[in-house]
C-alpha cells in the first residue's frame, strides 16, 4: 500500500508483530516509555535552566542516579527515583491503564 505522497504505508501491527516473534515487544514499549520520561524531565530541567547539580539537591540524590534517569538508554530507574524526580520540579507523571 502507498500513502498519498507515494512512500511505502508502515503498519504498526506489522511491527507489533514482529517484535512480539521476535520477543521484544515488552522491551522495546518499556524503552520508549523510559525514552518519553527522560526527555520531559530534560525539557522541564532545560526551561526552567536548572543545572544537574541544582537538580541532584532537589532530588536529593547523587548524580549518578540523575544521570541514570536522563540517560534514554538506561531503563533501569525505579519509580521512587521518578517520583523523586517529579517532586523535585513540582510536575507530575500521569500515565493510564488502557
Amino acid at each position: 500500500m502507498l500513502t498519498e505522497a507515494g512512500h511505502d504505508a508502515v503498519w504498526a501491527g506489522d511491527f507489533d508483530d514482529f517484535l512480539t516473534k521476535e520477543d521484544l515487544l515488552d522491551e522495546t514499549e518499556v524503552l520508549a516509555k523510559k525514552r518519553f520520561f527522560a526527555h520531559l524531565i530534560a525539557r522541564e530541567m532545560e526551561g526552567r535552566r536548572l543545572s544537574k547539580a541544582a537538580m541532584d539537591r532537589r532530588m536529593e540524590a547523587c548524580r549518578s542516579t540523575l544521570d541514570r534517569l536522563l540517560d534514554p538508554e538506561v531503563p533501569s530507574v525505579i519509580l521512587f527515583t521518578m517520583e523523586k524526580a517529579e517532586r523535585a520540579l513540582g510536575k507530575e507523571f500521569r500515565s493510564e491503564l488502557v
